[in-house]
């Protein structure tokens, strides 16, 4: 590899322009951004003229074939991740692709192997792990502040809050709605806080109250007639060490604030929530309450980019899994048929029949 990282892109729409990009470009001399590729060549072309990016597809594997590439950003809607990462991957290239991992537990799978097999870094974009509340929050629980962690309660809610842009409605392109929109965020955070244990059974509810009828948008006028998500999943988690996790996400849902997204956790020697960060311990015969005078303010998104980029470049290790996402592909996927069906699943009965 070139001293500079090469990189590709794969889906040049508001992700890829407002996010991934601009972050790229933060990295300075260490970033080479080369070639971008969408399927409507409008897109691409603006993308390219944006940032003075010198190739532009409409075909991300002629690209893969044609350019010199280290690394890849995968910004397309869900349904098209997987084929789009491994094809990058089998080109030689590390891969940064947006959350969710796929749209089934197979498809997550075929992934993680794939990086395996070339010796790739496939990472992925739960950049709430950046935050500054969680990677201090991390430093506590590591140092075992909190105790054994054996409960968690994760909110991703806003009270009008269906984008009215991009694909974000549309179950086939998406795969669901704000569970794997905003809630994976704050599930890949507990997890990742928790040391992310293995799941053993899911159970779960989804609901259409709001989205497929016309209301006040506070992301714009969204396609309501063409709504096919759930507008709020509930339910919970169970896992093998036999800790729990209480799930609540919304797109719409009737509630006071217009966005909460929050990680609370409770262990045996200490709690804490994350937004705002407050830690709960009981010491020298008191109750008391912490919380950081001073966190740094780096951009969340800006910490990932950095962070992929240097793993690109060091060799080491991200700090999100092949492993970890085909673990969170499986939460999901399970928690959807629990609320299609009604019942718990479990998650090694996920595992034989979706993979």
């Amino acid at each position: 590899m070139s001293e500079k990282l090469k990189v590709g892109i794969i889906g040049a729409g508001g992700i890829a322009s407002n996010v991934h990009l601009p972050n790229y470009i933060k990295q300075g001399d260490k970033v080479e951004i080369t070639a971008v590729a969408d399927v409507v060549k409008e897109t691409a072309e603006a993308c390219a003229e944006k940032f003075s990016i010198p190739y532009v597809y409409t075909d991300y594997e002629k690209m893969l074939e044609e350019c010199e590439l280290d690394a890849i950003s995968v910004c397309t809607p869900n349904k098209f991740h997987a084929a789009a990462a491994i094809a990058a991957l089998q080109a030689g290239c590390h891969v940064l692709c947006e959350k969710p991992p796929a749209m089934n537990v197979a498809e997550a799978t075929a992934m993680a192997e794939t990086a395996r097999k070339h010796g790739k870094i496939l990472t992925y974009g739960f950049h709430f792990r950046f935050a500054p509340e969680i990677m201090a929050l991390k430093r506590f629980t590591a140092a075992g502040e909190l105790g054994e962690i054996y409960a968690a309660n994760i909110r991703a809610v806003r009270r009008r809050g269906i984008p009215g842009w991009g694909v974000f409605t549309n179950k086939e392109l998406q795969g669901g709605g704000p569970l794997i929109d905003i809630g994976v965020h704050m599930l890949d955070a507990a997890l990742y806080l928790m040391d992310y244990p293995e799941p053993e059974s899911v159970f779960g509810a989804t609901y259409q109250k709001i989205g497929n009828r016309k209301g006040v948008g506070l992301m714009g006028d969204w396609d309501w007639e063409g709504f096919s998500i759930e507008d709020m999943a509930r339910g919970m988690i169970r896992f093998k060490n036999g800790a729990s996790l209480i799930l609540e996400s919304a797109f719409a849902a009737n509630v006071e604030k217009n966005d909460v997204m929050n990680v609370s956790l409770m262990g045996d020697k200490g709690g804490a929530d994350a937004f705002p960060l407050k830690i709960y311990q009981e010491k020298h015969d008191s109750l008391i309450d912490i919380s950081p005078a001073y966190l740094p303010k780096k951009g969340y998104h800006e910490l990932e980019i950095e962070g992929f980029v240097n793993s690109c470049l060091t060799g080491e290790a991200p700090i999100s899994t092949p492993g970890q996402g085909v673990v969170i592909q499986k939460i999901i996927n399970g928690f959807y048929e629990s609320a299609e069906t009604g019942d718990a699943v479990k998650m090694d009965e996920i595992a034989q029949v979706k993979s």
